[in-house]
């Protein structure tokens, strides 16, 4: 009855203002710059009356005002308003104070900022446990964040609509051990009724950039890694550079002619590429744009924290992640754990983005999407890969971070049931990831070290670190309009032979730029006598991939071996012990126009499924070798099979027509085919 909605919300609200004042009265009795009363002092009652009408001009402010204040932010960046959130909470505090009607109470600036933050989180705690068991009070507060979108939006057909969920970084056999260890509840409870679980295989270029970007735009084409060099633009490009995804993604509606896997009523959230999506929030390949009304994240940060609420339990639950990261950090220094990086310097901040806010903005911004009945929505949740990085993909603390997505993914579960569409969750990975020391840290030097002393050229005494791939860092240089990382964009060499050597994960890159074209095994060998030998031969190296005048391709390996492409089939050499597929991996990168003069893979232990990343990770991607090639997709079981009896799903340009499918088979020939999926048809 309605009536009886009216009374539950007035009864829900009179309960969180009657704690709120209690509240109150708690913090000016704990905090000595915090009065309630009068010097002289007041009666118990006048205190009490005091407290209320703060505790009620504060409420009616936060609901009210805290939406405008916000909207009027809009040029702030979105990181940034996230550390101001207290601030501006602690002001709407003592305006209150200053608006209420018996004059006597008063704050000191810094400690109303402490009295606002806990009483919203107290108010947030309080309303959340009376509306848990309340679908129609849930429903209502969920929709609040689609509100503006709703009102815009036509209204939705009643066929299931689809969101799908990328868990980064999470391989097969990560979700399936935490499953088994009861980690991950949530996604238990469906593979128990209602999904499959099929693991799929990478390229060779095992990182978020190519996977990402075949799975929503149907091409991984001349993708050799996560940074390599183009020699025609004399420019390092870089998968979560805003440019580079940009230039990325128009390369791939260029190859393709289609505009992406969300062009018909999509929404993109948190990924690098938009995928055609008409609502992008959180999308790196639109960063480097100036910022207009098609790509503000007002869909994204500032319709999330628009909510008083929403804000301070982020901005403190950011604050807890930075500080469990730094004892975590500490604790692993005191165990002497081996292997280690450094966590230092703004890490802890990089990680709390990614595990807290990140995780936060898009999750509210996906639920938003399912309230207004989206036809497809696609969303990336990082936050097990950042940490597995630095922590290793089967630490203690990559598995916290994935009993909180499991709990993320619960939420979205509860958001479809109130969906005025039926909804298909589907959760899958881009890639995984291999353990493993660091190349500097078991040889005492860096890939670019043992490149130079095989061209004769000086090593120095200290190498410098490569910069971390993660996509966490790259969103938080976004969201602080900082896009552009690793210095300029063109490179200029300062001598005839300096080679530049880039890392993706255990995947290396040698290029010589003031060589135009890629260069031959024998012109590398005229030139550097000592280069192939010294890398083919290091224990650290798995092999190399170079060209031939002779042979098109030959694959490099220690005591002299060299297999032609042609023959890796049935000569397998080195490719050996990185299992079926790998041949055709890396031949389908040698056709590519932008691979690099050397590829070097490094060396892998199939028993332990270790590498060695040429970057300071301990948790890598991006080359051939172990978990990290083997990423997943959970599917329900409505829609139909990824792939046949005994077949394997190999790269993400199929996934990308798996996932197709399953739209067209939702909505018809509403969802056509990609250009190179009616070409495969």
């Amino acid at each position: 009855m309605r009536w009886r909605r009216v009374v539950s919300q007035v009864g829900r609200s009179v309960t969180v203002w009657v704690v709120s004042t209690v509240t109150m009265l708690v913090l000016a009795g704990i905090l000595p710059d915090f009065q309630l009363q009068s010097p002289d002092g007041d009666s118990a009652t006048r205190i009490a009356m005091t407290a209320a009408l703060g505790a009620g001009a504060f409420g009616v402010l936060s609901a009210v005002v805290w939406p405008l204040l916000v909207r009027l932010l809009l040029l702030v960046p979105a990181f940034v308003l996230g550390l101001l959130v207290f601030f501006l909470n602690g002001s709407l505090l003592l305006v209150a104070l200053r608006i209420n009607p018996s004059g006597q109470s008063e704050a000191a600036p810094e400690t109303a900022v402490i009295v606002a933050a806990v009483m919203s989180a107290v108010a947030s705690a309080t309303g959340g446990a009376l509306t848990v068991r309340d679908d129609d009070a849930y429903r209502h507060r969920l929709s609040r964040l689609a509100t503006r979108r709703r009102r815009s939006h036509p209204p939705c057909p009643a066929t299931p609509g689809t969101v799908f969920l990328q868990l980064d970084g999470v391989g097969h056999d990560v979700l399936a051990t935490a499953v088994a260890k009861g980690l991950m509840p949530t996604v238990a409870e469906w593979l128990a009724a209602s999904h499959r679980l099929t693991p799929w295989r990478t390229d060779w270029s095992s990182q978020t950039g190519a996977s990402q970007l075949g799975i929503l735009h149907g091409s991984t084409f001349d993708i050799p890694a996560f940074r390599w060099y183009e020699k025609e633009h004399r420019e390092v490009m870089v998968c979560n550079r805003p440019t580079s995804a940009a230039e990325l993604q128009r390369r791939a509606v260029e190859r393709t002619a289609d505009a992406g896997l969300l062009s018909l009523d999509g929404a993109s959230r948190g990924n690098l590429f938009s995928g055609g999506a008409d609502e992008q929030a959180l999308v790196l390949s639109i960063a480097a744009r100036r910022r207009g009304r098609e790509n503000r994240s007002r869909a994204g940060y500032f319709a999330y924290f628009a909510d008083p609420a929403n804000a301070v339990r982020t901005a403190l639950s950011f604050c807890a992640e930075v500080a469990r990261e730094i004892g975590q950090s500490g604790a692993a220094r005191l165990r002497r754990q081996r292997p280690r990086v450094s966590r230092g310097g703004l890490y802890p901040f990089v990680r709390a983005f990614a595990t807290i806010v990140e995780r936060d903005v898009v999750v509210a911004a996906v639920m938003g999407d399912l309230l207004v009945g989206r036809t497809a929505v696609y969303a990336d949740l990082v936050a097990y890969d950042e940490v597995a990085h630095h922590s290793g993909p089967h630490s203690r603390d990559a598995e916290k971070v994935l009993r909180r997505l499991d709990r993320a993914l619960a939420l979205i579960e509860k958001a479809a049931e109130h969906a005025p569409r039926p909804y298909r969750i589907v959760v899958l990975s881009d890639h995984g990831q291999s353990p493993g020391e660091t190349f500097h840290s078991r040889y005492g030097l860096t890939l670019g070290d043992l490149v130079r002393a095989g061209c004769g050229l000086p090593v120095p005494r200290r190498a410098e670190s490569t910069h971390s791939g993660t996509e966490a860092r790259a969103a938080v240089r976004a969201a602080l309009r900082r896009p552009v990382e690793e210095g300029g964009e063109k490179y200029r060499p300062t001598r005839r032979s300096e080679p530049i050597v880039l890392a993706s994960g255990n995947l290396g890159l040698v290029s010589f730029p003031d060589v135009p074209h890629r260069m031959t095994k024998e012109e590398l060998d005229a030139r550097h006598p000592a280069l192939l030998t010294t890398l083919a031969n290091h224990p650290g190296i798995g092999f190399l991939l170079v060209r031939s005048e002779e042979h098109g391709g030959v694959v490099l390996g220690a005591y002299g071996a060299e297999i032609p492409l042609d023959r890796l089939d049935s000569h397998a050499g080195p490719l050996g012990l990185f299992g079926p597929g790998a041949a055709d991996a890396v031949r389908r990168t040698h056709a590519f126009p932008h691979t690099a003069d050397i590829m070097v893979n490094s060396w892998y232990d199939p028993e332990a499924g270790e590498v060695l990343a040429f970057e300071e990770q301990i948790g890598s991607h991006g080359g051939l070798g172990g978990a990290q090639g083997r990423p997943f997709l959970l599917s329900p079981v409505c829609v139909s099979e990824p792939v046949g009896e005994g077949e394997e799903l190999v790269g993400a340009e199929a996934v990308h027509e798996v996932l197709r499918r399953w739209l067209r088979e939702a909505d018809g020939p509403q969802v056509p085919l990609s250009a190179e999926g009616e070409r495969a048809a």
